[in-house]
């Protein structure tokens, strides 16, 4: 732990002296929830077992039930030069397969929860973005352990880096360092090195519709020690299409890709999701 505070210090000293430069001036308070959702999706049969010799794959598949539910939300505090917010976002999904002929089984397709708190300076402010330092702390867990384990994931990391931000499309893009203590394991710490470049977008297509962006992807350079589980590399990308429907209540298309690499495994795993999402999307002004 004390190597911990060390390196979130040395993360965090650069704000420190850009704080003697800030005009008091300027403060705005929000609370953005960038997307509480709920993704269902199901596929019911009846007397499949009749029709196990069908042609129709219709008649004689597995009958399935899929929800996932997310929660994205952010208070952002700016305050002249300064942007800072602490996020919260949570995601946990399942798929319930129900064979005909045999019991039915449930796997999870989502858990996570990463706290974030994010700090940017604007050293050079334009008319539609801004450029400057950015460090961040974060918190990466999960509901519940993978694989009927007791290892619940459990990731520190602390990143300092350059970004571009408060654009109107180019909410966050930035490239980091970042420093990693995983303790999911614990007999297993382990202290990582990465690189990592990542983004935030939204583009108002027209009155009611927006596309969006997020993700990251990032390269692991040095280990404290070897754990085969230990990711190489690991991208996220995630796309949506935001229709308005009433008020702040959406329905759209989303494509959701995860693509890795453990350090034990000879090829990339990867996961594509793509599906309808129902959501609630707004802000807040507290000041």
């Amino acid at each position: 732990m004390k190597k911990i505070s060390v390196v979130l210090c040395a993360l965090f000293a650069p704000t420190a002296l850009f704080a003697s430069d800030v005009d008091l001036s300027g403060k705005e308070l929000i609370l953005n929830i960038r997307r509480i959702g709920l993704d269902l999706s199901k596929t019911q049969l009846r007397h499949a077992d009749q029709y196990s010799d069908s042609p129709i794959s219709a008649l004689n598949t597995d009958g399935q039930e899929y929800i996932k539910g997310v929660f994205d939300t952010a208070l952002e505090y700016t305050h002249n030069r300064f942007n800072w917010d602490n996020s919260l976002f949570m995601e946990y999904g399942k798929t319930t397969l129900y064979p005909y002929d045999g019991p039915k089984t449930t796997n999870e397709n989502a858990d996570k929860i990463l706290a974030t708190s994010n700090l940017s300076y604007a050293c050079w402010d334009f008319d539609s973005f801004k450029i400057g330092p950015t460090v961040r702390g974060a918190y990466e867990t999960e509901f519940e352990p993978a694989n009927d384990t007791d290892n619940r994931l459990k990731v520190l990391r602390g990143m300092g880096g350059l970004s571009l931000f408060d654009s109107e499309i180019i909410k966050s893009l930035y490239i980091a360092g970042v420093y990693e203590y995983d303790f999911t394991y614990g007999h297993d710490q382990v202290s990582k090195l990465a690189a990592e470049v990542g983004w935030r977008l939204e583009y108002t297509v027209r009155e009611g519709v927006r596309l969006s962006t997020d993700g990251y992807y990032r390269e692991y350079l040095d280990y404290s020690q070897y754990v085969g589980t230990d990711l190489e590399r690991d991208l996220s990308v995630v796309a949506r299409m935001d229709t308005n429907l009433w008020g702040d209540f959406t329905l759209g298309p989303y494509v959701q890709y995860r693509r890795a690499k453990a350090r034990d495994a000879e090829n990339y795993g990867s996961n594509l999701i793509i599906g309808l999402s129902f959501n609630y999307i707004t802000k807040f002004g507290l000041d």
